[in-house]
């Protein structure tokens, strides 16, 4: 079964049924959120009237809770020893709220070591997760894979393996691989079976619990985290077809987080959501050299 979906907003006053009124335009089953601002703290209750009612609309247009995907902010960097006990209040305060959607899978960045080595970095992301995660969390924390942008860490599966491997409860440590991320991390998406066999020997495929789809503006092992829309990019729209539909994943949801389209090439100005053209070229297994151009169409009616 295809498990598709995208990124979609998460706001005060619409909370959980906005997200899923928004996945439906789009053609989606599944979708991902933040349950507050990405770039700060500042969270607001959940609406359990309201998280209800976005249920019963799940039922009724078969989007199963147990694909709904959080991710947690990026603020939070649980490389960092300066922030520690900010890091650990923070993520079990925000494991409560996705617990209260009934949402059991948040992805999270692994962080930066910034001016720690690598190994004392890696060593912070293990104690920063024993600390949150106890054996009554009903939440299973995806680290994301990066791209190594900078002093990021979880580029390769051997830092990850080490950081699951140093984990008390491993049954509550996953993987949500990013495209974009593997590319600009050195993997060849083209080969992706290659990749699936080095995490199924390192770490095991069933600790893969979500994966982002997105194209890469960059080439291989470059190291920059730059999203590109599907088939727009250098990773391309067959090798992503094939991550999509490979069947050693068939039962994972696969979130989509492309740019949003300009007005026209000349402003920056981000306006157009391409999500619901995107699902269709996906459902279609066919790319749209036009998509551009057609979803500003679709928006200027």
């Amino acid at each position: 079964m295809l498990i598709i979906g995208s990124h979609v907003s998460f706001n005060k006053a619409t909370q959980l049924v906005g997200s899923v009124l928004e996945s439906l335009s789009y053609g989606a089953n599944t979708f991902m959120f933040y349950t507050g601002a990405p770039q700060n703290t500042s969270r607001y209750p959940i609406d359990l009237e309201k998280t209800k009612e976005a249920y019963q609309m799940m039922k009724d247009n078969n989007i199963d809770l147990d694909n709904v995907v959080v991710h947690a902010p990026y603020i939070v960097n649980p490389a960092n020893s300066d922030n520690f006990d900010f890091n650990v209040e923070f993520l079990k305060n925000e494991l409560k709220r996705v617990e209260q959607l009934g949402v059991n899978k948040i992805v999270l960045h692994p962080g930066s070591h910034v001016k720690l080595t690598k190994e004392e970095g890696l060593k912070n992301i293990i104690a920063t997760l024993n600390a949150v995660i106890s054996p009554s969390v009903n939440v299973k924390i995806l680290l994301e894979t990066m791209a190594g942008k900078g002093t990021e860490l979880g580029t390769n599966f051997d830092d990850l393996k080490y950081i699951i491997d140093n984990i008390e409860y491993k049954d509550k440590i996953g993987l949500c691989l990013d495209t974009c991320h593997l590319n600009d991390a050195g993997y060849d998406i083209a080969k992706f079976d290659d990749i699936l066999d080095e995490i199924d020997k390192k770490i095991g495929l069933d600790k893969v619990g979500c994966i982002h789809i997105n194209d890469s503006k960059n080439a291989k092992e470059s190291h920059k985290d730059r999203h590109e829309n599907l088939g727009l990019g250098t990773i391309g729209f067959d090798n992503l077809i094939n991550v999509i539909y490979n069947k050693r994943l068939q039962n994972i949801p696969k979130i989509l987080e492309t740019p949003y389209v300009t007005f026209d090439d000349t402003t920056k100005e981000r306006l157009y959501p391409p999500y619901k053209f995107e699902i269709e070229m996906i459902k279609n297994q066919k790319n749209n050299p036009n998509l551009l151009t057609d979803i500003r169409e679709e928006y200027r009616k």
